[in-house]
């Protein structure tokens, strides 16, 4: 597989003809990363995960299923028709590429922030996508982790444990759309430190294969 790692939590996954985009959201350069898309997968709800309004004029081009939370529907509004609802534990195929969702729920922000729906995807039993939760896939070893290292909900220790407990072979940078140059420098020292594997955060645009 080819991945381009779009900024933020967005990622383009390219394998045997097909391409398949992860959260396409408001930070990234979605439009790029949707470009001949044929599936795409939404962890959750959130704007910096789903730009609808640049998923809406993909689909008026050309139209491809959305596998997220049944609980997208609403957002989505008239793209609904396109959603594939996914459950925790269920395993698809999209765009030729195998995938298993985990999890369920958001991480907490806050008491008085609801919680929504969110999922993890592991994608061709290689790559990991958590979206905005720190789920450890159980019984499943990961090669390739994407590891949301910056967040609302989150703090350094959280993620960190995260990053051990799944213990991938490599682990990447994702959802650091907030940081500055200086806590980019300083997370990505501290991760690369302690993280215990192989860790690196891919400026936007960037390919790697895996």
């Amino acid at each position: 597989m080819r991945l381009t790692k779009y900024a933020h939590s967005c990622l383009r996954v390219e394998h045997d003809g097909g391409v398949l985009v992860v959260d396409p959201g408001v930070f990234s350069d979605s439009a790029t990363a949707l470009d001949g898309a044929d599936a795409v997968l939404i962890t959750h709800l959130h704007a910096d995960h789903l730009d609808q309004a640049a998923v809406r004029r993909q689909l008026d081009r050309q139209p491809f299923p959305i596998y997220g939370p049944a609980s997208l529907a609403e957002t989505l509004g008239d793209a609904a028709e396109a959603l594939r609802p996914v459950t925790p534990g269920e395993s698809f195929t999209a765009a030729g590429v195998a995938v298993r969702a985990y999890g369920g729920r958001h991480a907490v922000i806050h008491p008085d922030i609801p919680v929504v729906d969110n999922l993890g995807y592991l994608i061709n039993d290689v790559v990991y996508h958590p979206g905005d939760s720190l789920v450890v896939p159980d019984e499943t070893p990961v090669d390739t982790l994407f590891a949301p290292i910056h967040a609302p909900w989150s703090k350094f220790s959280e993620v960190l444990d995260f990053i051990r407990a799944v213990a991938p072979r490599r682990a990447y940078a994702l959802h650091d759309g907030l940081l500055n140059d200086n806590g980019l420098r300083v997370l990505n020292g501290q991760y690369t430190a302690l993280s215990g594997t192989e860790y690196q955060r891919l400026e936007p645009g960037s390919r790697v294969d895996v």
